[in-house]
């Protein structure tokens, strides 16, 4: 999930939150989102809303935010069935303009930080007729006020729909949200509604704009463009057919005589409300050895021809099938295998689906070209020629867009003609990073607001932010050379004839480069990476110790287990989806066992079964006899072992 696997052996399995049903018709959903059957009880001391929404009332909802009261579920569904009726009648791509006597406000990521937000609103003053906005997406994940976010910017959406614009980014996706804190917040705050509330936003997200243009020459989209985006095959697309971008669509067949035939889910993993049972799914093994009808798509091919296949190559074929190992722009079309007397309109849907991966996943680079982005997984890295070509060929002349953290809050790039926005300060860690917004006038030159949430951060020197800074790089840096730990120990032998655990600081490097491939400075490195050296020698036994970063409460028989699990991280993930198999969010030692089986038959490792018995009795902390997700990832977070001795 980390590096965006569309389509990847996770079958589209997804949290038990979201079940995949027949669509349902929009009456069907507002009976189930209905809110009328909750009462507000005597004792509720939070804000209470009116509808329609006010700017009065709005500014409440603001200020109770501030004061960290939380909103009552029926008013929380009621906005949010308010902002999703709105929202179905906006194009997929905003048309705005200036005039002499306003500006337009542009910020961009604020990924739950609610700060930011108000530190915004009281620089530059609250959104209205008069003073209109441009959120360009990521409102969501990672900090803890999503939620309270996006019901501020619902709220002044519903009440200034012609001044306040709202991009999707690539984290306005439930999958992605899954991951990185959203869905896990609204549980917390909202255990009884919590359900229907993220069903409801699973399906605002999806109907989100995809891009604004100011007077038809300011292009503003969350992550960026490719050598193959069209604006006009962008306001055609069903963009709401797209719950999750991390999905390639589904084949639509078409009989021979005209008419279609019934896909095996609903488009893209619509997720199901009322009138759907459980939808049991089966393990990857189990499904090898089904014997069953083929169902094939883009994205779900037979696996009874594969069960020999590693977890790796079943990766890569998905991946595969999504169009991401070639040339960027040629997706392929063959691969969906339609019926036998059948038509599949996969084509079209995949070129729109290419679209809007591009607009909300991409990354501009320095060099001309238009290459896959292997570092995210998915859309592309895309040069200045690309960007000239693009805009030229529309008619405009700046692209602003965000999806990535600069230290001073913005940063151009192609020429100027490229500008990104984050508005997100302290991302990685207090003084990491400032967070900046946009005004723009009627010249259409963009002049930068920039500001940092914390009066701390505020205080710092640019020495010590620069130290912020490398000291989060400097523990991501040691997590990978925990990750090699074994690789490590292999090179520094080499140096080491007799086994004395000392080498020389130049072969230390040395080694440490050839293992990781890095390209750093590793000499100048070694004050903050190595505690000690001795006549320029290093204790590289001693020095693996120290890297030995891992929870302190986890104790294992197989300390291999745990750098190996740690190395396919992501891979884990998909993998502990497809073993629960009754989409539960819970798998027993049994299951856990089978999973370890699978990895290691991947990895051609060999573990024995009282290792990974220990492993699994040891991360289910609460001893309920099976293991949750985040039992699962919170086993392997990495933490530096000497800041918590």
């Amino acid at each position: 999930m980390d590096h965006f696997t569309p389509a990847s052996s996770e079958r589209n399995l997804i949290s038990h939150i979201f079940r995949k049903n027949e669509i349902c018709r929009d009456t069907e959903w507002e009976r189930y989102f209905c809110y009328k059957s909750i009462e507000v009880s005597d004792s509720y001391i939070g804000p209470h809303v009116t509808f329609p929404m006010t700017f009065c009332g709005v500014s409440k909802l603001v200020e109770a935010f501030k004061h960290k009261q939380q909103l009552h579920a029926r008013y929380v569904l009621q906005l949010l069935g308010e902002t999703w009726r709105l929202l179905r009648i906006l194009p997929n791509i905003s048309h705005i303009s200036t005039c002499h006597n306003k500006q337009i406000t542009i910020c961009g990521d604020l990924h739950g930080q609610l700060e930011d937000l108000l530190l915004i609103f009281y620089k530059n003053g609250l959104p209205s007729s008069e003073k209109p906005y441009v959120f360009n997406g990521d409102f969501v994940d990672r900090g803890k006020n999503s939620l309270e976010i996006l019901l501020i910017l619902f709220g002044f959406l519903l009440v200034y729909p012609k001044d306040v614009h709202l991009n999707r980014g690539n984290h306005e996706d439930h999958i992605v949200n899954l991951r990185y804190g959203f869905t896990k917040e609204v549980w917390g705050k909202y255990r009884v509604h919590g359900k229907t509330i993220l069903k409801l936003i699973q399906k605002i997200f999806s109907w989100l704009p995809l891009a604004t243009v100011i007077e038809n020459k300011v292009l503003i989209v969350h992550g960026g463009i490719s050598n193959t985006t069209d604006l006009d095959v962008i306001a055609r697309v069903d963009r709401h057919k797209y719950v999750s971008v991390l999905r390639p669509p589904k084949a639509t067949h078409h009989a021979a005589n005209g008419g279609k035939t019934q896909t095996m889910s609903s488009r893209n993993g619509e997720a199901g409300g009322p009138g759907g049972g459980r939808r049991r799914v089966c393990s990857m093994e189990a499904t090898a050895h089904r014997h069953e009808l083929p169902r094939r798509s883009l994205n779900d091919a037979p696996w009874s021809s594969q069960r020999n296949w590693s977890v790796e190559e079943e990766l890569k074929r998905r991946r595969r099938l999504a169009g991401f190992d070639q040339s960027y722009g040629e997706l392929k079309k063959s691969d969906s295998n339609p019926h036998f007397g059948e038509i599949t309109d996969v084509e079209t849907d995949v070129d729109e689906w290419k679209q809007i991966v591009d607009l909300l996943w991409s990354d501009p680079m320095p060099q001309n070209g238009c290459v896959p982005n292997e570092v995210r997984g998915g859309g592309c890295y895309w040069g200045p020629d690309i960007t000239e070509e693009v805009l030229g060929r529309h008619n405009l002349q700046l692209l602003i867009r965000s999806h990535e953290c600069k230290q001073d809050g913005y940063e151009f790039c192609h020429n100027r003609r490229v500008l990104t926005i984050f508005s997100a300060s302290n991302y990685y860690e207090v003084g990491s990073n400032r967070g900046a917004y946009i005004r723009m006038g009627p010249d259409l030159v963009p002049h930068f607001i920039q500001y940092q949430a914390s009066e701390t951060c505020r205080e710092l020197t640019l020495r010590q932010s620069v130290g912020w800074t490398e000291r989060s790089a400097l523990r991501a840096l040691r997590e990978q050379l925990f990750v090699h730990k074994s690789d490590l120990i292999v090179a520094f032998q080499e140096f080491d004839p007799n086994n004395k655990g000392m080498i020389s600081l130049r072969h230390w490097a040395s080694a440490t480069e050839r293992v990781l491939n890095l390209g750093l400075p590793w000499r100048v490195l070694r004050p903050q990476l190595v505690s000690s050296t001795q006549y320029g020698m290093v204790d590289y036994q001693l020095w693996i110790r120290e890297l030995s970063i891992t929870e302190p409460k986890l104790e294992i028989s197989d300390n291999s287990i745990l750098e190996t699990m740690y190395r396919n991280h992501s891979n884990l993930e998909t993998i502990f989806r497809i073993i629960d198999t009754d989409n539960s969010g819970l798998i027993s030692f049994e299951e856990f066992r089978q999973t370890w089986k699978l990895l290691s038959s991947h990895l051609k490792t060999e573990i024995s079964d009282e290792a990974i018995a220990d492993l699994a009795q040891s991360i289910d902390f609460n001893k309920d006899g099976s293991i949750d997700i985040n039992e699962f990832m919170e086993a392997f977070r990495l933490v530096d072992i000497s800041a918590s001795t």
